[in-house]
């Protein structure tokens, strides 16, 4: 079981990075109180930015496929260079930022591929953190709570169960966690490597993991990633699909999205709520296709955003119905506490979302 596990992710993964269609002019579709539209903030370069993390309205955080890491401090203006000398070849699928000065970078793949960098010093130098020892292990997603001195990142299961580590010291150091906790994965399930938020954390010790492959599932813990238990996401399983990306409003409330990436057009049963803290899933109404990024968008009551390869979708009743407010390909998004949203993909693309005219 474990070497059919290994093959489909790395399937999965290799399959996932060509996944991104050619940009299309957006179109845009009004609800009658505003207008959502994606502002392009030009980067100046061709690379995949698959992880993002908006700080704020001003400061963001982007991390590519080419070991690219950029930082914004002037809402997009222009873009400085910060990556770690030397990663030109590692895949960064995702970066959590707390600040200007402080953030880590994952980089995905097996053996000493899954990597983490931590800069507290906005990027002038860089700390390896973690870099993986075991052969089988695949990291996909990191995660921080609140000021982040605490937080967790995934692998794929290794020896039969999802591998966690943990870092109490702001990302400078990590260490596994044994997985006496973790539920068995199903035969091939593994987690998505797509924008950072297969694994998610929220308040000050609750997170959660979205699977797919051998299971589309939602695990959930409560101590910091010690004991976890796992509940069906409702979104189909297959070999290239699952949950791709998770969200939550609060400890209740939270939205999963994803689909098949290898038919980024099918839009059925693509996205779930939770309303219990994830012990439970319903289906709601399907976003237009296959979605990799999804969050909520804070002080816009029921609001929330979905992007992916062919479009970006909004809600604002909860995941009711969803309107594709843009055809624009873009792989993650990802929004502030003050509600301003962000999303980065292909071709150095990287946008805020504008509500109102044009």
């Amino acid at each position: 079981m474990h070497i059919r596990t290994t093959v489909v992710v790395a399937a999965a993964a290799a399959a996932l990075s060509g996944v991104s269609l050619p940009p299309q002019a957006a179109g845009v579709i009004t609800d009658g109180t505003s207008n959502p539209h994606w502002d392009e903030r030009p980067t100046g370069t061709n690379e995949q930015y698959r992880g993002l993390d908006a700080v704020s309205k001003r400061v963001v955080w982007v991390s590519g496929e080419e070991g690219g890491v950029l930082r914004t401090t002037d809402k997009g203006q222009t873009w400085r260079d910060v990556a770690p000398p030397g990663t030109s070849k590692l895949a960064f699928r995702d970066v959590e930022a707390t600040s200007r000065r402080h953030a880590s970078v994952l980089s995905i793949g097996t053996g000493t591929d899954s990597r983490i960098y931590t800069t507290e010093d906005a990027g002038k130098t860089w700390t390896l953190a973690f870099v993986n020892r075991a052969p089988n292990a695949f990291y996909d997603c990191m995660a921080f709570w609140g000021e982040g001195k605490h937080g967790l990142a995934v692998s794929d299961p290794v020896n039969g169960k999802f591998r966690i580590i943990r870092t109490r010291d702001f990302g400078t150091s990590w260490r596994v966690l044994s997985d006496r906790g973790m539920p068995r994965a199903k035969d091939g399930e593994f987690a998505f490597a797509a924008s950072g938020t297969c694994l998610v954390a929220e308040g000050s010790s609750r997170a959660w993991l979205g699977s797919g492959g051998g299971a589309s599932r939602v695990f959930r813990t409560r101590d910091r990633g010690l004991t976890w238990k796992v509940s069906p996401s409702r979104i189909p399983a297959a070999a290239a699909g699952g949950v791709f990306s998770l969200a939550f409003r609060n400890a209740r409330t939270g939205m999963a999205v994803g689909g098949d990436f290898t038919k980024p057009r099918k839009e059925d049963d693509t996205a779930s709520r939770t309303r219990n803290h994830g012990s439970g899933w319903q289906r709601v109404a399907d976003v237009h296709g296959y979605r990799s990024g999804v969050d909520f968008v804070a002080k816009r009551h029921g609001t929330w955003v979905a992007v992916g390869p062919t479009g970006s979708d909004i809600t604002r009743n909860a995941g009711n119905s969803w309107l594709r407010f843009s055809r624009t390909p873009y792989d993650a998004v990802s929004c502030t506490d003050q509600g301003v949203c962000w999303a980065s993909g292909p071709e150095g693309a990287v946008a805020r979302l504008r509500f109102g005219r044009h």
